[in-house]
């Protein structure tokens, strides 16, 4: 899984979405992430298509929401998906939330069934808690490759993250610029001066020095290629130990449906 992706949440206009998938692919993305409740499903995989970039090449990623989590539903649903994105194959299918018709037994089961059917090449968890994360493991066959959750230098989530790695399970960081708070950090803004970068970019090399995915949401080509050239950005031990001790808190993503 390439550790930096392209998020889509909230980019529901077909026409911005479709570019925006088609110039993070020709800029030299990876890995495109999206969700059954975006609603882009078919921009997104139109820009895939009109990318000149092999589809085995893609990383490719979408959720099941929450509405759809039912045995029989899950396998309707992520058909529903594959059409939509016209492949026949997604390399990470996630269960959005543990919530709402979530039933680790019936759900996963229909997430092994898609993989041992070759419509899904791996399993992923979404807002998961470490109480969630073993109860899924011990009731899939395939393993839980990967938990995406809000993670930034305003939510580092190191419980979560330590859990995750003693359970063999990636991180992925959904809003990983803190839906834009990241721009008013001063700490990060320091950072950024000094190795004349932007705070994404700053943002984005931290996420990376602690072996997490990050699949920032960019729309315009200016932001998707400085989200890119956050991969050339090395921060030192010190830009590290600043953004550790930050001491502010801020999660941005909290429906009353959260586990937590």
């Amino acid at each position: 899984m390439p550790m930096l992706g392209l998020g889509t949440w909230q980019n529901d206009d077909p026409e911005e979405c479709e570019n925006a998938v088609k110039t993070a692919l020709e800029a030299g993305y990876r890995h495109i992430d999206t969700a059954q409740a975006y609603r882009n499903e078919e921009s997104v995989g139109r820009g895939i298509a009109a990318a000149d970039v092999p589809r085995e090449d893609v990383f490719l990623a979408t959720k099941v929401w929450i509405d759809n989590l039912a045995y029989d539903d899950v396998l309707a649903t992520t058909e529903e998906s594959l059409d939509r994105l016209g492949v026949d194959y997604v390399d990470l299918l996630y269960v959005h939330w543990p919530s709402r018709e979530y039933d680790s037994e019936g759900t996963l089961r229909a997430f092994d069934e898609l993989v041992d059917e070759g419509k899904v090449e791996r399993i992923g968890v979404s807002n998961f808690e470490p109480e969630h994360i073993d109860e899924a493991i011990e009731r899939t066959d395939a393993p839980i490759f990967a938990n995406q959750v809000e993670l930034h230098p305003l939510l580092p989530q190191e419980e979560l993250r330590e859990h995750c790695a003693e359970r063999d399970v990636e991180v992925v960081a959904y809003s990983p610029l803190a839906r834009g708070e990241v721009f008013n950090v001063p700490e990060l803004t320091e950072i950024a001066e000094k190795h004349d970068a932007s705070e994404a970019q700053v943002s984005l090399a931290w996420l990376r020095e602690k072996g997490v995915t990050a699949i920032p949401k960019a729309t315009s080509e200016a932001h998707i290629l400085d989200n890119w050239e956050s991969l050339g950005l090395a921060l030192d031990d010190e830009d590290v130990a600043k953004i550790d001790a930050i001491e502010r808190t801020d999660r941005r993503i909290d429906p009353d449906f959260a586990p937590w």
